[in-house]
């Protein structure tokens, strides 16, 4: 049996910054992306892949705005459109995957899972939403829409005036259909799952799954798919090669090698952007922490090169700690 591993695809494996989100854009970011772990098949490893969907969602949600006004179509509740990206995403994702494994010789079957995350109504995180989503509006049109759809909204930070539509980020409980994803991951079918940090659901007291308006990280997600799998690596792919002290600043410093102890105190010492990279550091600490073997955090192009990327183990190998301290 072959070893196991989570790749969690961020969201510049899809689209960059500079671009406009075309299809064409998108499909060729994600063949240039999946060429990158095409040494993981012939190694042997079984995978399941995740990805993000930020810009993607976004765009859903402000289609169905415009959809709303122009054509008085009603809108879809945000587990809708988180499920919307999922089908599109995924589908673009196995396409081309299928694509990049015929040109190398590769045969294995794919299959893109819709995937729902149940997570705690009373968690913390639905007293204080911080997501923001969708498009920036008037605080008068902010307000007409919190009057009539309830929903919240906070001043954007990044424009002179505007607000921005915001909803809780909770703690995701466990993966949708986890065994199943495990089972045919396990028999080298590759699983495409936890889209966006997954469709956001709750149990009520009848027992019933029922949707809630939230959005989920999508690395503590992926995190948790990891561990309930039990995956051997988990792998986060983002657009830097390493993890730094200092991030941008002329003494930053690479972090090559981390173990359990030095990761939680670069954590309580507030190291790492809350923003940024600090949620990656604290799903790849989760996943070593619950019994995987190592995480690895890096830009994706650098994923064969193990000279590249950040590891995270429960304790430092000793010539990696050698490494290390050069």
């Amino acid at each position: 049996m072959g070893k196991l591993a989570v790749i969690a695809l961020g969201g510049n494996a899809l689209l960059r910054d500079n671009q406009v989100g075309t299809i064409d854009e998108q499909e060729q970011n994600t063949t240039d992306t999946l060429e990158n772990i095409v040494f993981l098949l012939k190694e042997g490893y079984n995978i399941v892949i995740s990805h993000g969907n930020g810009p993607q969602v976004g765009n859903i949600v402000m289609r169905n705005d415009a959809g709303e006004q122009m054509y008085n179509i009603p809108q879809m509740p945000l587990d809708v459109c988180v499920a919307d990206s999922q089908g599109g995403i995924g589908y673009m994702i196995e396409r081309s995957l299928k694509n990049v494994m015929r040109k190398h010789g590769i045969q294995r079957n794919v299959l893109t899972l819709m995937t729902t995350v149940e997570v705690d109504p009373n968690d913390e995180a639905f007293k204080n939403p911080t997501k923001r989503i969708g498009k920036i509006v008037s605080k008068e049109e902010a307000d007409k829409l919190a009057q009539e759809k309830g929903w919240t909204f906070k001043e954007e930070k990044k424009t002179t005036s505007g607000y921005r539509r915001v909803v809780p980020s909770p703690q995701p409980k466990t993966v949708g259909n986890w065994e199943v994803i495990e089972k045919n991951a396990r028999e080298g079918t590759i699983i495409i799952a936890v889209g966006g940090g997954g469709v956001p659901v709750y149990t009520d007291e009848k027992g019933d799954i029922r949707p809630i308006e939230a959005v989920i990280d999508k690395d503590l997600a992926n995190s948790l798919l990891a561990r309930q799998i039990k995956a051997d690596r988990f792998y986060i792919l983002t657009d830097v090669p390493f993890v730094y002290t200092n991030f941008g600043e002329p003494d930053q410093k690479v972090l090559e090698f981390l173990n359990v102890e030095d990761t939680h105190k670069y954590l309580e010492a507030g190291t790492f952007g809350e923003g940024s990279m600090a949620p990656k550091i604290k799903a790849a600490l989760q996943f070593v922490e619950g019994g995987g073997d190592m995480s690895v955090i890096t830009e994706a192009t650098k994923l064969e090169d193990k000279a590249y990327g950040t590891k995270i183990t429960t304790e430092y190998d000793e010539a990696d700690l050698n490494k290390y301290e050069k």
